[in-house]
């Protein structure tokens, strides 16, 4: 019996031995790295992410003019405004934001004073205007633009918007003239729960908003979205058109349209903005959308908007996603603009 007994013991102490092994080899062990998370963009990233190429555009030309010395003092604030005009700024508003910031300055100022002397002065042209929140029921929103600016799909995403939200959305395919736009809108329609009215193309423009109006009441939604065939703002016929939507909306609705958004795209630069006068002085636009400011270089075009027009921006689109449409928010997009930039020129400027 002797030799199993040493045998057990053998395996024993085996045994015994590897789990010791075991037990250094934990203890021995560095602790686990716990990698969180990545938090989820902010909308301030968002707008950073979107306005890359306008932000290096301007800062470069920036820097570049915040770097001279003293005996170039007096170039300074001329080529602080050509930047300004390069950024689609516009001349007449890169004028007197330069004129605000040198009556701030002065010449005794340094790189860092005149950048952040700019950034205020651009906050202060965009104001702190935000799309109002809806306070009627339905609360009706026209929304205007002519081909190819995005407009459709602006309804789309703000149907989105409402929809998270927790408001119930109608939309009505008040575009008769193109198929495509009513298709388009179809498909929104069941991306974001959206209930949606619509005609065959080529109805009558008012006849849809007519019924729009009608059934927003009967089901009670809370936003109703019109979208309108997009059209050249220097044909008055058409315009007369979209009058006429107008006049029914107003008549089936008391108040409506409560806003009425105009969709403008960023890279066609000043001729935005000749589109929000024709369009302002045609039918009383209320708030702007600028949608694209992710495809250009010359996003400054927001300020000029805002400064030669007096009209809000309500919102701007800076990417394909959904939420990428985001509510204006004039901090965030002078953070976006001007904050987290390569540092610059250093030192004064000024003698």
């Amino acid at each position: 019996m002797e030799p199993r007994w040493v045998v057990v013991a053998a395996v024993a102490l085996v045994v015994l031995a590897l789990a010791l092994v075991l037990a250094l080899r934990r203890r021995s062990r560095p602790p686990r790295t716990v990698v969180a998370a990545a938090p989820p963009p902010t909308a301030t990233d968002r707008l950073r992410r979107g306005l890359v190429a306008t932000r290096e555009r301007l800062l470069g030309q920036l820097d570049a003019v915040l770097a001279r010395g003293p005996d170039d003092a007096d170039r300074v604030y001329p080529e602080l405004e050509e930047a300004l005009v390069a950024a689609d700024v516009g001349v007449r508003t890169a004028g007197e934001l330069v004129a605000r910031v040198r009556g701030r300055v002065g010449r005794g100022g340094d790189a860092g004073g005149i950048r952040a002397a700019v950034r205020d002065e651009v906050a202060a042209i965009l104001g702190a205007d935000s799309p109002p929140a809806p306070t009627a029921r339905p609360w009706v929103v026209l929304v205007l633009g002519v081909n190819g600016v995005g407009k459709t799909t602006t309804i789309g995403k703000l149907a989105a918007l409402h929809a998270a939200a927790g408001r119930r959305v109608l939309m009505v395919a008040g575009d008769t003239f193109r198929a495509a736009a009513i298709d388009q809108l179809g498909i929104w329609a069941e991306r974001t729960g959206a209930e949606l009215v619509r005609q065959g193309p080529g109805a009558n423009p008012a006849a849809v908003a007519f019924d729009g109006m009608k059934a927003a009441i009967a089901r009670g939604v809370d936003v109703v979205l019109v979208d309108t065939a997009g059209r050249l703002h220097t044909r008055a016929n058409l315009m007369e058109e979209l009058r006429k939507m107008q006049r029914v909306v107003a008549r089936e609705v008391a108040g409506a349209p409560h806003e009425t958004l105009l969709v403008l795209d960023a890279t066609t630069g000043q001729n935005a903005i000749a589109q929000a006068r024709t369009f302002t002085d045609a039918i009383g636009v209320t708030g702007i959308v600028l949608t694209k400011l992710d495809g250009t270089a010359r996003g400054g075009v927001v300020i000029a908007i805002r400064k030669e027009t007096g009209l809000p921006i309500r919102y701007v689109g800076v990417g394909e996603a959904v939420d990428d449409l985001r509510p204006f928010d004039a901090g965030q997009f002078t953070a976006a603009l001007f904050d987290g930039d390569r540092g610059g020129a250093k030192g004064s400027v000024f003698s």
